[in-house]
């Protein structure tokens, strides 16, 4: 399969920003790793999953925006982002910015994230 990793990122977001749960989970390759803040360290789909369901429970009302989203290689690509939300328990709004470097197999799931944010939350 060839396509662009760049596209595929911006797919990507437009399901989590929909919360499409079905459609984040097929992005992603049955053994791939997610990194980062907001979730923590995973691997599997499964456990990516459950930290992504867990994580919009606590951030229903999330709004993301992609600043940049850049094909680095054949199978990898970069997205630089802002989010804001508010935390669903305690009524605290949330902040982030960073970016996530995305690498793909060569059927276009995903199979590691590594999401840097630029400052604490």
């Amino acid at each position: 399969m060839i396509f662009d990793p760049a596209e595929r990122i911006t797919l990507f977001h437009d399901a989590i920003n929909r919360l499409d749960y079905e459609a984040i989970e097929n992005f992603f390759a049955e053994n791939a790793t997610y990194v980062s803040n907001g979730v923590g360290s995973l691997a599997g789909r499964e456990a990516i999953m459950e930290a992504f369901r867990g994580y919009f429970d606590t951030y229903p009302d999330q709004t993301a925006e992609n600043s940049l989203v850049e094909t680095l290689t054949p199978l990898s690509g970069r997205a630089v982002w802002s989010v804001r939300a508010t935390n669903s328990k305690t009524g605290k709004p949330l902040i982030r910015e960073g970016e996530e470097m995305i690498t793909f197999n060569e059927d276009g799931r995903v199979v590691r994230v590594d999401v840097t944010d630029y400052q604490e939350f």
